[in-house]
C-alpha cells in the first residue's frame, strides 16, 4: 500500500463573482474574508479554530463543492432535512487532480443522525427486482449503536481507501482512547490512497504526523505547526498546571 503523492482535490479556488457581497454572512467571515486559494496536502489537511471562527461553514462548503450532500452521505445522498447550508459553495471552484478517486463521503458529526435515519431509509426500499438491500455498517443498524459505535462502524465498514474524505469534527462522539483509534484507521486508509479534509478540535487528531494545519482566526486562515495551534497550547497548558487553571477558574467573583 502506497500513499498519494498528489492529492484528489489540489485546491479551492474562491470566486468573487455576482452574488458575492463582503457585507454579509458567510462572505464576511475571516475565514473566508481575504482567502483567494486554499491547498490541499496530499494526504490529510486540517481545519481548526475557535467556535465561530467558520471553520464549518467553510467544511461545509468545501463537501458541497466537491458534490456531497450537505447533510453527509456519499455523493449518491440526496436528502435534506432542514436546508440550512450558506451559499459559498457557490463560489467556490474546486481544482481536481486527473486522478479520480473511486470513493468519498462527507461526514458532519451535527447532522450525521440524519444520515443514520437515510441509511434506515434506503434499506426499507427494495433492490432492483428483489427484497431491500442492506446498508447498514456492522452488524448492527446504526440507530441501535451508541454515537461513538456508529461512528467507528461508518469508519470500518464504509470508508474503502481510494476515496476522498471530508470529516466535520469527527471526534464529536469519540473518547481519547477511540480518537487514538481513529488515527490508526485514518492511517490505514491514508496507505489504502484515500485523502483527509478534516475539520476538528481535537489535539490528538491534528497530531497526525506531516499533515497540513489551517488555523481560522480574526486573521484570516494561516498554516501553522501542531505545537502553535491554539488548541495544542491550551491543552498542554491546562494539563501541566492544572491547579493553577481551576484555581482563577473557580476562584469567587470578588477574588477572581
Amino acid at each position: 500500500m502506497t500513499a498519494l503523492d498528489r492529492p484528489y482535490w489540489i485546491e479551492a479556488r474562491v470566486e468573487r463573482r455576482e452574488g458575492w457581497d463582503a457585507g454579509v454572512y458567510p462572505f464576511n467571515l475571516p475565514v473566508v474574508r481575504d482567502l483567494d486559494v486554499l491547498a490541499f496536502h496530499p494526504r490529510v489537511t486540517f481545519l481548526v479554530g475557535e467556535n465561530g471562527s467558520g471553520k464549518s461553514t467553510l467544511i461545509e462548503a468545501l463537501a458541497v463543492a466537491w458534490g456531497f450532500n450537505a447533510e453527509g452521505g456519499s455523493r449518491n445522498f440526496n436528502f435534506v432535512s432542514r436546508a440550512s447550508h450558506s451559499r459559498l459553495h457557490q463560489h467556490l471552484r474546486a481544482v481536481r487532480s486527473h486522478i479520480r478517486p473511486h470513493d468519498g463521503y462527507f461526514l458532519r458529526a451535527e447532522s450525521f443522525f440524519n444520515v443514520q435515519t437515510e441509511i434506515e431509509r434506503l434499506d426499507d426500499e427494495p433492490g432492483p427486482g428483489g427484497p431491500p438491500i442492506h446498508r447498514a455498517y456492522g452488524d448492527r443498524p446504526l440507530h441501535e449503536q451508541s454515537h461513538g459505535e456508529a461512528f467507528f462502524a461508518l469508519f470500518d465498514n464504509r470508508f474503502r481507501g481510494d476515496g476522498l474524505y471530508i470529516l466535520d469534527e469527527p471526534e464529536a462522539a469519540l473518547s481519547p482512547q477511540r480518537q487514538l483509534s481513529f488515527l490508526a484507521r485514518l492511517h490505514e486508509l491514508v496507505l489504502a490512497r484515500s485523502q483527509f479534509i478534516i475539520a476538528t478540535h481535537s489535539p490528538i487528531l491534528l497530531g497526525y504526523p506531516d499533515a497540513w494545519i489551517y488555523q481560522a482566526s480574526e486573521r484570516g486562515l494561516e498554516r501553522v505547526d501542531y505545537e502553535d495551534t491554539e488548541h495544542f497550547q491550551v491543552t498542554r497548558s491546562f494539563l501541566n498546571r492544572r491547579q493553577t487553571f481551576l484555581d482563577v477558574l473557580l476562584a469567587p467573583d470578588d477574588e477572581a
